[in-house]
C-alpha cells in the first residue's frame, strides 16, 4: 500500500555477485559449496570429537565445541541464500526473511566476538596459573562463562534488528549486498535514520571493541608470563596452547574491522562484499583447519577414532 512516497516492501531482492559474468558466478558457486560442506564438516567432527574422547572434555575444548556450533549457525543463515543467488534461482528474500536473517547475523556475530574474549580468558588461566586451572575452569564457571558469551547477541539482535525494519522503505528493494546486512538494508529507508546510525555505530564499538579489549589484556597478561619461564621448552608449550586461538582472533577481528570500521569514503560495495565473505565464509571453514593441524590432542583424538571406525567396520560381516 502507497503512502506518498512511501511503499510498503513485502520482500527484497539481493544483488549479491550479479555485476560478474555467469561463468564467475558459476565458479564462486562451486568454491562457496565446497567451502560450505567443508565448514560443515569441520565443525561438527570437532564437536563429535570433543563429545567422544574423554581427552579432550577439558575446558579449552568446551569453548571450542561452543565455537564450532556458533560457526555452523553462522554459515547456515548466509551462506544456503547466497549460493542460490549466484546460480539465480531465487534473488528475492521475502521482508520477514531479511529481517530473520540480519538477527541471526547479529546474534551470531555478537556472540562469536564475547566467545573469543572468554576463550582468551581461558588461556590466561591455564598459562598463569596453571595449577589451579582445572579448579577456576570448572564445570559450573566455564558454563556461566558460555551463557554470558552467547547472552550479548540477543539484545543487540532484537533492538538493531527491530528498530531498522520499523522504519518505512521506499524506491528500489534491491540490496546490494549477497545477505541482509544493516548498511545495504538501511540505504533502502525512507525516513532520517541519524539516531538509528549513531545507535548503530556505538553498538558496533561496544559489541567489537569491548571483546577485542579484554583480548589484549589477556594476552598481554600470558606474554608477560611466558616470558618469565626459563627454558626456551616451556616457552614454546606455553605459546603453541594459545597460538591456534590468537591466530582465529586475528582473523575475525581483522576482516570484521576492516569491513566496518574503514572510512565511507574508501568502502565501495564491491570491496565491503569481498571483505565480509572473509568473516562470514572463510574463517568458519578455517578455524577448525587451524584448530585440528596445530594441536596434536586434537589430531590423536581424530586418528583413534578413525581406527576405531576401520576397526568396527572390519569385524562387521
Amino acid at each position: 500500500m502507497a503512502r506518498g512516497n512511501w511503499t510498503r516492501v513485502e520482500e527484497f531482492i539481493l544483488m549479491s555477485f550479479s555485476s560478474l559474468p555467469a561463468e564467475i558466478q558459476s565458479l564462486l558457486f562451486l568454491t562457496f559449496l565446497i567451502i560450505y560442506l567443508v565448514t560443515l564438516m569441520g565443525n561438527s567432527l570437532i564437536i563429535l570429537l570433543t563429545l567422544a574422547d574423554p581427552m579432550l572434555h577439558s575446558p579449552m575444548y568446551f569453548f571450542l565445541r561452543n565455537l564450532s556450533f556458533l560457526e555452523i549457525g553462522f554459515n547456515l543463515v548466509i551462506v544456503p541464500k547466497m549460493l542460490g543467488t549466484l546460480l539465480a534461482w531465487d534473488t528475492t528474500i521475502s521482508f520477514l526473511g531479511c529481517a530473520t536473517q540480519m538477527y541471526f547475523f547479529f546474534f551470531f556475530g555478537g556472540a562469536e566476538c564475547f566467545l573469543l574474549a572468554t576463550m582468551a580468558y581461558d588461556r590466561y588461566v591455564a598459562t598463569c596459573s596453571p595449577l589451579h586451572y582445572t579448579v577456576i575452569m570448572n564445570q559450573r564457571t566455564r558454563a556461566k562463562l558460555a551463557i554470558a558469551s552467547w547472552f550479548p547477541g540477543f539484545p543487540v539482535a532484537t533492538v538493531q534488528t527491530t528498530w531498522l525494519f520499523s522504519f518505512p522503505f521506499c524506491g528500489t528493494n534491491k540490496v546490494n549486498h549477497f545477505f541482509c546486512d544493516s548498511p545495504p538494508v538501511l540505504r533502502l529507508v525512507c525516513a532520517d535514520t541519524s539516531l538509528f546510525e549513531i545507535y548503530a555505530i556505538v553498538g558496533t564499538i561496544l559489541v567489537v571493541m569491548m571483546p577485542c579489549l579484554l583480548i589484549l589484556c589477556s594476552y598481554t597478561c600470558i606474554a608477560a608470563a611466558i616470558l618469565k619461564i626459563p627454558s626456551a621448552t616451556g616457552k614454546h608449550k606455553a605459546f603453541s596452547t594459545c597460538s591456534s586461538h590468537l591466530l582465529v582472533v586475528s582473523l575475525f577481528y581483522v576482516s570484521s574491522s576492516l569491513t566496518y570500521f574503514r572510512p565511507k569514503s574508501n568502502n565501495s560495495p564491491e570491496s565491503k562484499k569481498l571483505l565480509s565473505l572473509s568473516y562470514t565464509v572463510v574463517t568458519p571453514m578455517l578455524n577448525p583447519i587451524i584448530y585440528s593441524l596445530r594441536n596434536n590432542e586434537v589430531k590423536n583424538a581424530f586418528g583413534q577414532t578413525f581406527h576405531k571406525a576401520l576397526d568396527l567396520r572390519n569385524c562387521i560381516p
